[in-house]
């Protein structure tokens, strides 16, 4: 194999992570080629098998155990991280409201089907959810990244903080991605990418002005603020190594997505 191409999304905390890797600033066991694209794209690329390597939401790990396993590293999770849903004035029950939302596939669809049933879901890109908020076109947007920094310069009131709900609900921090590599490269080489990513986002915190211009290439949001609130929201101690707590954690996401008939159940280990 001569490069190794690696997905992860637009959004500052990946770009933070991976920039080390992307340029040469690491060791890895093979050349690394990154694809960046939006999550859900990542997603439904992983259900076909398509990257070697790549981020994904947990919702979509959940579906993907038999194939994929997770790297230790590199992943988003965390408290204060969830999911927003907002809307332009209080909602009251969600039974029969059309919800935008950014992907079936995401964990943020996974955390909202878990919380409430009855809601018309109305799939598009997570950047398009407020503006069309905003303008009337669905009654309610569930909202990721960045966005959770910037709803109210659309006029837009939370209504539903997610992961408020499910740390309440669980008392432990809330997966929402990781870094997942095909279980077909073997376990040595997956040891070896784990240790890559770790020493990447290393790297990044070592040097962190280095990681500008390759962040504000990709980010949809260019202001300095809402960079580094968006990298020091979600970048943390589970990035470096998730631990038993983030074990513990996916363990529970998976365990309530199988008994709602959401995920199926899988007897694979879910991290190298």
């Amino acid at each position: 194999m001569n490069t190794m191409q690696l997905g992860y999304s637009f959004c500052p905390n990946d770009t933070f992570i991976f920039y080390a890797l992307a340029h040469g600033k690491v060791a890895t066991p093979f050349p690394i080629t990154e694809r960046l694209e939006d999550v859900e794209t990542l997603n439904r690329w992983a259900l076909q098998g398509q990257l070697p390597l790549t981020k994904i939401s947990y919702a979509a790990y959940g579906r993907l155990r038999e194939q994929y396993v997770a790297l230790r590293a590199g992943g988003a999770m965390g408290r204060g991280v969830g999911p927003l849903l907002v809307a332009r004035s209080s909602l009251g029950a969600l039974q029969g409201k059309r919800i935008a939302i950014p992907g079936q596939h995401t964990t943020a669809f996974l955390l909202l089907s878990l919380h409430s049933q009855g809601f018309v879901p109305v799939e598009m890109r997570y950047d398009r959810i407020m503006p069309a908020v905003a303008r009337g076109e669905v009654d309610a947007g569930l909202i990721i990244h960045e966005s959770r920094f910037t709803y109210h310069l659309y006029g837009l009131q939370k209504v539903l903080d997610l992961g408020e709900w499910w740390e309440e609900e669980t008392g432990l921090p809330l997966p929402l991605g990781a870094i997942l590599a095909r279980r077909d490269l073997g376990t040595e080489t997956i040891r070896a990418i784990d240790q890559a990513v770790r020493a990447s986002l290393e790297y990044a915190y070592a040097h962190p002005e280095e990681t500008v211009v390759y962040i504000k290439q990709h980010a949809q949001e260019l202001q300095d603020e809402v960079i580094w609130a968006h990298i020091h929201t979600y970048v943390n101690e589970f990035s470096l190594d998730v631990g038993p707590e983030g074990e513990a954690a996916v363990a529970e996401l998976f365990r309530r997505g199988e008994a709602a008939g959401l995920l199926p159940a899988s007897a694979q280990p879910h991290f190298v």
